[in-house]
């Protein structure tokens, strides 16, 4: 099993780099090409939502991603320390009618782009962990 832990600033840019990073890594775990956009995507969601509650409750804290290699699954997880009795996700209307929390919108997205998807709020913030199937032998064939 193999493990790497990255940490980044609250800072939107950085997303970008966590999407490349993970990407990558799945992609030489033995993700099939037809999954990594999904991870690229569901990895992008996640840590956008982290660095938001970050942004406005804890900006000089980093956000956490380990990515591992597990048991032919590839894990990503994403963890935050927002407080998250503080974290009040925004809801919206349309034409009326009530839409879902924001929060649980962008969970809603990594459901459905992830394979298995855990989410875990605490007081000191949200665990999002997320996996999809790997070779394992490693880089997949394409």
């Amino acid at each position: 099993m193999a493990t790497v832990e990255l940490t980044f600033s609250a800072l939107p840019a950085h997303v970008r780099t966590a999407r490349l990073v993970a990407t990558a890594i799945a992609r030489r775990t033995g993700v099939a090409e037809a999954l990594l956009d999904e991870v690229r995507l569901a990895v992008g969601e996640a840590c956008s939502r982290a660095v938001e509650a970050h942004r406005l409750h804890c900006p000089g804290e980093p956000v956490r991603i380990e990515l591992r290699d597990d048991a032919g699954r590839f894990e990503v997880t994403v963890t935050d320390v927002a407080p998250s009795e503080d974290v009040r996700p925004h809801v919206l209307e349309a034409n009326g009618s009530a839409m879902p929390e924001m929060a649980g919108l962008g969970i809603a997205v990594i459901a459905g782009l992830a394979d298995d998807v855990e989410v875990s709020p605490g007081p000191k913030g949200m665990r999002i962990r997320m996996s999809w199937p790997a070779s394992p032998h490693g880089i997949a064939a394409v």
